[in-house]
């Protein structure tokens, strides 16, 4: 247990220090974007001095290094900041409530729950057809039904999301109105009607992520097959699908747990294209929308996220491959 323990710690330290060298690469790349908020939003005729006068009162004046300072200072104390475009309105229209208005936390949070919703959608459907088409392609490998799902799920992820995403919209929207093209979902939208709207867009994520679950729930269960032990079951007179489900997957569970994991991860921080094709108010649709203004709080709010959920995932697979494996609890 406490080698365990020891081995959490370990990972957590080092994804850290992984976040805190992902932080200083996501402030300077997204201050090395081309354009001027300042210069944005006051158009072509600005004058030097209002410029200048902007930059000041969003502290786009000080040095990068202070800003950097005070913005990871700021998001390790759950603040971080104020949306340039959210606070320039308030202060516009004479909102005394600017600093609430302009929060990137205010204005990230229902875009992140909306997210993980869809995340939770794709996820449900997709691990459970993933691991089941890989079980049975191990069962029947080299079969007809074994190929096809090869092909199948290759085609899919060799497919930009883009492409599969107008594919299924003019399939099982426009030919055959079943599902609504454009996932416009709000904050008191019922559950089932939420649900509908997110089907496209998941379905779309199923296809992409599908692939990589499937084939190495495949390889994974088809390397132990080999085994000593599996011989055993074998022997005694086991159905094959008994030896694979209750003897070769419970040994296969570490590389699997850490491609499901993957896929996890892939489904917050890769949505972007998938939320824009769909119009789906996410985070990815927010950080396209505050690019294209130059919104420097809330792209690297974003970025932080993206980065956030990757690190953590992957740690979470990690770990769980540890505590699913002997081998790798106690190494010799």
């Amino acid at each position: 247990m406490a080698s365990i323990l020891r081995i959490i710690v370990q990972r957590l330290a080092l994804g850290v220090l992984t976040l805190f060298v992902v932080s200083i690469v996501i402030f300077a790349a997204v201050n090395m974007l081309p354009g001027d908020f300042a210069q944005a939003i006051l158009g072509q005729g600005a004058t030097p001095e209002a410029v200048a006068a902007i930059r000041e009162d969003l502290g786009l004046d000080k040095p990068p290094v202070t800003r950097y300072f005070e913005w990871l200072g700021g998001a390790v104390r759950g603040d971080l900041g104020n949306s340039f475009a959210q606070a320039n309105f308030a202060s516009f229209v004479g909102t005394d409530g600017a600093s609430t208005m302009g929060s990137v936390a205010a204005q990230i949070g229902p875009r992140f729950a909306n997210t993980m919703f869809l995340a939770g959608v794709t996820a449900m459907i997709a691990v459970p057809f993933a691991i089941i088409l890989g079980l049975l392609a191990a069962l029947y490998r080299n079969s007809l039904f074994d190929r096809a799902a090869n092909i199948f799920t290759l085609s899919s992820i060799s497919s930009p999301e883009f492409f599969l995403a107008y594919v299924l919209i003019l399939f099982l929207a426009v030919l055959n109105p079943i599902l609504p093209s454009l996932s416009n979902i709000y904050a008191d939208m019922a559950f089932s009607e939420r649900l509908e709207k997110t089907l496209l867009p998941a379905l779309t994520l199923t296809l992409v992520v599908t692939a990589h679950m499937m084939r190495m729930t495949r390889a994974a269960i088809i390397n132990l097959l080999a085994s000593p032990y599996i011989e055993m079951a074998r022997l005694k007179g086991m159905s094959p699908a008994r030896v694979i489900v209750k003897h070769a997957l419970p040994n296969a569970l570490a590389p699997i747990i850490n491609v499901i994991a993957l896929n996890l991860a892939y489904l917050i921080t890769g949505v972007v294209v998938v939320e824009v094709v769909f119009v789906y108010p996410g985070i990815g649709q927010l950080f396209v929308d505050s690019v294209k203004i130059r919104d420097i709080p809330v792209v690297q709010a974003c970025c932080l996220i993206f980065a956030s959920a990757y690190i953590l995932l992957n740690l979470t697979a990690d770990i769980l491959s540890i505590i699913s494996n002997p081998r790798l609890r106690h190494p010799k």
